[in-house]
């Protein structure tokens, strides 16, 4: 069952009422985890470009659409890399602000994972 995100404000985010202060993936079961920033940090020096591996790690078979929340003020970005592996998935990146993506993600009626920045 896909979880209901109720809210989110910088620094946390409130998912089927239970609030996270970091970030975090859900994926296709409803789990919610926390996001394995070291696979874009290594390469890249931030979390705010997501790599290949952090997308090929939250990825899950057949899914239609990655939501990705690029936190409070949409600082997160696809690196070319990891819009290109999704793109051979026939996966469709849907990257918004947080705020946006969480109407978006609740919204939504098919197959999705997401991964949610909740600061910058």
């Amino acid at each position: 069952m896909k979880p209901t995100i109720h809210n989110t404000t910088f620094g946390s985010i409130t998912i089927e009422r239970k609030e996270y202060d970091y970030d975090v993936i859900i994926g296709t079961e409803g789990e919610v985890n926390k996001r394995k920033k070291k696979l874009s940090k290594a390469l890249y020096g931030t979390s705010h470009m997501l790599s290949k591996d952090e997308v090929k790690y939250v990825y899950e078979k057949s899914i239609e659409k990655m939501i990705i929340g690029s936190g409070q003020y949409g600082m997160v970005e696809l690196s070319d890399e990891a819009e290109r592996y999704l793109k051979n998935k026939n996966c469709t990146p849907v990257i918004l602000p947080t705020p946006e993506a969480i109407k978006y993600w609740n919204d939504y009626k098919g197959k999705a994972v997401g991964l949610f920045h909740i600061t910058c």
